[in-house]
C-alpha cells in the first residue's frame, strides 16, 4: 500500500472514554494530549458551529506531537445557512484560523446538509473554483444518492476535491465502497457514521461491526493504491465506542494500535 493512512475518531471530548479510553484520573483539558498518543488524526467537529479563535486553534496545535494530522469542518454557515453562495469572505476567514495550524493542518470537510439536492449543483461548482486545493486538500461529503453520478465525479477531479466515502444511511454502503476504485483526489477521506443516533453511552462497543470494516479494509487495501493519503473517522455511533472501532481498523489494515493500557503508562512518562 502506497498511501499514507490516517485513523482517528470524530471528536475527542467524550466523558464516557474516561475509563474505557481515558486513563481514570484524566482532566478534559487533558483529553486532546492524551487522544493524540493513540491516534495521529481527529475529526474537529466544533468549526463546524461556529470559526474557531486564533488562540483555541494554536491552543489545539500545541497539545499535539509533531506530525499529528486535525480534519476541520467547513462551518455550517458556509455549507447549511448560504448554501456555498456568498461567503468568500467567511471561507478565507476560515482558512486563515485553520491555517495556524501549520503542518498539522490536514484536510478541510466540505459536509454538505440533507436537504442540499443535486439541483444545487451551479453552487458548487461555482465555490470549489475559489478553494486554494493545491495548498490545502478538502473533501466533500453528499447526503443524496442523486449526487453520486459521473457529471458529479468529473467536477470534483477537475478541481482535486475529494468524494468523502460515508459509511450512513444516506447513500447505500456498496455503492460508497464501489467509489472507493475511482477517487477524484489524491487525498481520500472517510467516514464512519452508522445508521442512526441511538447510542447514549459512549464507553462500549454496542454492535459488531466486524463485517462492515472487513468490507472497507478491503476497499481502502485498494484505495491505498490510487491516492497519497487517506483519512478515515470513526463516529461513536458507529459501534457505541469509536476507539475500539477504529483500533479495529487498524489490525485489519496491518497497523499496530496503542491499547487504552498503554496510554496509562505515558501518563506516567510526563
Amino acid at each position: 500500500m502506497a498511501a499514507t493512512i490516517r485513523l482517528g475518531t470524530q471528536g475527542w471530548n467524550y466523558d464516557g472514554w474516561v475509563g474505557p479510553f481515558f486513563p481514570t484520573a484524566t482532566k478534559a483539558t487533558e483529553y486532546l494530549s492524551v487522544y493524540s498518543r493513540a491516534f495521529e488524526t481527529v475529526e474537529v467537529d466544533s468549526t463546524f458551529y461556529a470559526i474557531p479563535s486564533v488562540r483555541t486553534v494554536r491552543g489545539w496545535a500545541n497539545r499535539v506531537p509533531a506530525g499529528f494530522k486535525f480534519a476541520l469542518k467547513l462551518p455550517q454557515e458556509i455549507t447549511h445557512d448560504n448554501r456555498l453562495r456568498d461567503s468568500g469572505e467567511l471561507t478565507n476567514l476560515f482558512l486563515d484560523r485553520a491555517r495556524e495550524l501549520d503542518d498539522k493542518l490536514g484536510i478541510v470537510l466540505i459536509q454538505l446538509g440533507p436537504d442540499f439536492a443535486p439541483s444545487e449543483l451551479p453552487a458548487l461548482a461555482a465555490y470549489l473554483p475559489t478553494l486554494p486545493t493545491r495548498e490545502i486538500p478538502f473533501a466533500v461529503e453528499f447526503r443524496q444518492r442523486g449526487w453520486i453520478n459521473e457529471g458529479v465525479m468529473a467536477l470534483l477531479r477537475e478541481y482535486r476535491v475529494g468524494l468523502t466515502l460515508t459509511d450512513a444511511r444516506w447513500i447505500p454502503r456498496k455503492q460508497m465502497l464501489a467509489l472507493a476504485e475511482t477517487p477524484t483526489s489524491p487525498v481520500a477521506y472517510l467516514r464512519w457514521m452508522g445508521p442512526n443516533r441511538d447510542f447514549t453511552d459512549y464507553s462500549h462497543v454496542q454492535v459488531d461491526r466486524t463485517r462492515e470494516l472487513n468490507a472497507w479494509a478491503a476497499a481502502i487495501r485498494g484505495l491505498a493504491e490510487r491516492v497519497d493519503e487517506i483519512y478515515g473517522f470513526v463516529n461513536n455511533h458507529f459501534s457505541g465506542h469509536s476507539p475500539e472501532s477504529v483500533r479495529q481498523l487498524q489490525r485489519l489494515l496491518g497497523q499496530t494500535p496503542v491499547l487504552p493500557e498503554q496510554l496509562g503508562e505515558q501518563m506516567t512518562l510526563f
